[in-house]
């Protein structure tokens, strides 16, 4: 997204755009990006540390972190943004949305958007990323300050050729649309150690089928309305179409990383418990891949 936002339209200028670094002090530091045709970019970007007093110019943040590191990487940034700072989410699971909302009652002129994107992309080295695949941005506003049209013009950039931009509201219905792919595909692929083609197995039916008969049946007492069978064909659409694809949580088993699995499928029972609901096979899935992850 940062290349994209720097290449793509030739009106805006890209000295506008920086990282944000985890470090305290600012630094400049060649980026390498390459396309899906193989050709690569080099790209100084301007990284900020957390101490850099610009950090008061950002007025459109992207967090493009994973789900359990949103609010360790954001909160403590809050209050150095611009006072009109509209923040992004861009990331696996829900959950985060609550914290940050949460947090955001005291910056009343800084807002929220949640979004999800199936674009793919590898990361060769510390400073060098390849697109792997195409996908679509999905978008919409939820907390606070409402996101300005000069700010939706500049996301609107992402927009081009193979990789839509869609905007929608309310959000939450889209963002439950792909837990449920999440909540088959990431835990399954983990378990069985195999690629996401693997689960269009009639081995793996059943088990898909209760995973999303529980998260809709979750989704309807937390307001939102799902269709049992569209959605279904959307996750079984998306195993074909990433059928030699290894999933993140494959990944982070396989490297020893931590997971997502508490704001994917933990987040169902989070919020199955909050209704008083029962969901065997989320949580059988949830309590699994703890296990694996410690092991």
């Amino acid at each position: 997204m940062y290349h994209q936002l720097c290449h793509t339209n030739s009106k805006q200028p890209s000295n506008d755009i920086a990282l944000i670094s985890r470090q305290p002090q600012s630094k400049q530091q060649q980026l390498q990006f390459t396309d899906h045709s193989g050709y690569t970019y080099s790209t100084d970007a301007l990284i900020l540390g957390t101490n850099d007093t610009r950090l008061a110019e950002v007025h459109l943040l992207l967090v493009c972190v994973k789900a359990y590191q949103v609010a360790t990487a954001l909160l403590p940034l809050l209050s150095k943004l611009s006072p009109q700072c509209h923040i992004v989410l861009l990331h696996n699971g829900l959950g985060p949305h609550l914290v940050v909302s949460e947090a955001l009652a005291q910056y009343p002129n800084q807002g929220l958007t949640l979004g999800t994107t199936s674009q793919a992309a590898l990361k060769n080295s510390q400073w060098h990323i390849k697109h792997t695949g195409f996908g679509v941005t999905q978008l919409g506003y939820y907390y606070g300050s409402e996101l300005s049209a000069k700010l939706k013009e500049r996301i609107d950039e992402l927009h081009c050729g193979n990789q839509a931009v869609e905007w929608h509201q309310p959000v939450l219905t889209i963002l439950w649309q792909k837990l449920a792919i999440n909540a088959v595909i990431n835990p399954l692929t983990a378990l069985h150690h195999c690629a996401n083609g693997q689960l269009a197995n009639d081995e793996y039916q059943h088990q898909i089928a209760a995973i999303i008969e529980e998260l809709v049946h979750v989704a309807k007492w937390d307001g939102i309305v799902l269709d049992r069978a569209l959605l279904s064909a959307r996750v079984y659409q998306v195993i074909k179409l990433t059928a030699a694809n290894y999933s993140s949580m494959y990944q982070d088993v396989a490297h020893h990383r931590a997971t997502e699995i508490n704001f994917i499928n933990g987040y169902i029972c989070q919020q199955a418990q909050l209704h008083r609901l029962a969901v065997p096979h989320n949580q059988h899935l949830l309590e699994q891949v703890l296990q694996l992850s410690l092991s």
